[in-house]
């Protein structure tokens, strides 16, 4: 009998270990679905109609592989973006283009530099590689772009991570402060940027970047504003050399080819993207007024989620995550202190919010250990 598989002693060591657990997870181990689905920042108000008109046209040719080239929704991103062809890449989610961005930079012990406690997704795929992580505190519940800068030249980074609009806070930097950041970006350094939810931000949070500068490559997506994150459709922009470069590595023929022609449809409906952003905002400020009556606050939000301040310690905010999905409400929390003090509360229609309004007193009540 053989003794199975040489795994290289890199992949040995990794644990077993999903970032996220998912909310069907969940319900299977409550024995119960969820009454308000509010921890994923999904956006519960769902695609454009015409996106999901286009998906469903193109079931009957789904026998079809997908267009490796992506033709036409490349064109559509590229007028969109205004780049000029060949900086764009197309992938299934950003958190497979943040997979391939560290499979083509990092190498076992190269430094690579994030924020403790951002999007752990990015983490994982470092990990995966043999990368060598360096993490640098929030400041004031947003990433410290100095200190983010600062981190990269001491360890020579491969690469800095920087989400903006901030996941798991909900917080965000200007544009030019990014750009003036990027002036102290060391040389050879590529800024990640992730800006999963930039069509929720204020005008001004995008910075103004040219699609070939070096320095930066920024990752977009359909799964928020879009509402399309069972579909994984994502994108990156950035300077031609690296672009071309992950043809090396890139899984040509991943791209599901509904997918592709929903996210057409729904990159051209800026109607629809209109609507959801402004019930998004309803849904946000509805979330402040139920945090507010039980005597909690708010971080301001550039996202289509809130962090919602509970006002003591981690582990009481952990006890109310607990106590929330105990009554049917699944939401999640920032992991690493002082932002763990905070839930995280996706935007929901008006039935999930009154959900959630219900059942968050008790939830504080319960976390309190039953006292008001």
């Amino acid at each position: 009998m053989t003794a199975g598989p040489r795994y290289p002693a890199l992949i040995k060591a990794l644990p077993s270990t999903v970032p996220f657990v998912g909310p069907e997870v969940q319900e299977r181990q409550r024995g119960a679905p969820f009454e308000a689905r509010l921890g994923a920042n999904e956006n519960v108000f769902g695609p454009s109609p015409f996106a999901v008109a286009a998906m469903q046209d193109e079931a009957a040719d789904i026998w079809k592989y997908a267009d490796p080239t992506h033709f036409d929704l490349m064109a559509a991103l590229e007028a969109h973006m205004g780049c000029p062809k060949g900086h764009i890449v197309i992938g299934e989610g950003i958190d497979t283009l943040l997979g391939y961005t560290v499979r083509l930079l990092v190498e076992p012990g190269d430094a690579v530099v994030t924020s403790d406690g951002a999007y752990p997704t990015f983490n994982f795929h470092v990990a995966g590689y043999g990368g060598t992580l360096h993490k640098v505190p929030f400041k004031d519940d947003r990433e410290d772009l100095d200190a983010l800068m600062a981190k990269a030249a001491e360890v020579d980074a491969k690469i800095v991570y920087l989400s903006n609009p901030d996941n798991p806070m909900g917080t965000w930097h200007s544009g030019a402060d990014i750009a003036a950041a990027l002036e102290n970006l060391p040389e050879g350094t590529l800024l990640v940027l992730d800006e999963a939810y930039i069509e929720f931000a204020p005008e001004g949070t995008a910075p103004e970047i040219a699609c070939d500068d070096p320095r930066v490559v920024r990752f977009r997506t359909f799964s928020k504003a879009y509402g399309m994150a069972g579909a994984r459709v994502a994108y990156a922009v950035g300077a031609r050399d690296l672009i071309t470069a992950y043809d090396k590595i890139r899984n040509h023929f991943a791209m599901n080819r509904a997918a592709q022609a929903g996210a057409l449809a729904a990159l051209q409906d800026a109607a629809w993207l209109e609507e959801v952003t402004r019930l998004v905002t309803e849904s946000k400020a509805e979330i402040a007024r139920i945090a507010e009556a039980n005597g909690l606050t708010c971080l301001p939000s550039a996202t289509n989620f809130v962090a919602i301040d509970c006002g003591r310690d981690g582990d009481f905010a952990r006890r109310v995550l607990t106590a929330l999905i105990a009554e049917g409400v699944f939401v999640r929390m920032p992991f690493v202190a002082p932002q763990d003090r905070c839930i995280r509360v996706s935007a929901g229609r008006p039935e999930d919010m009154a959900v959630f309004a219900a059942a968050l007193p008790r939830a504080l009540k319960t976390a309190d250990g039953g006292t008001n």
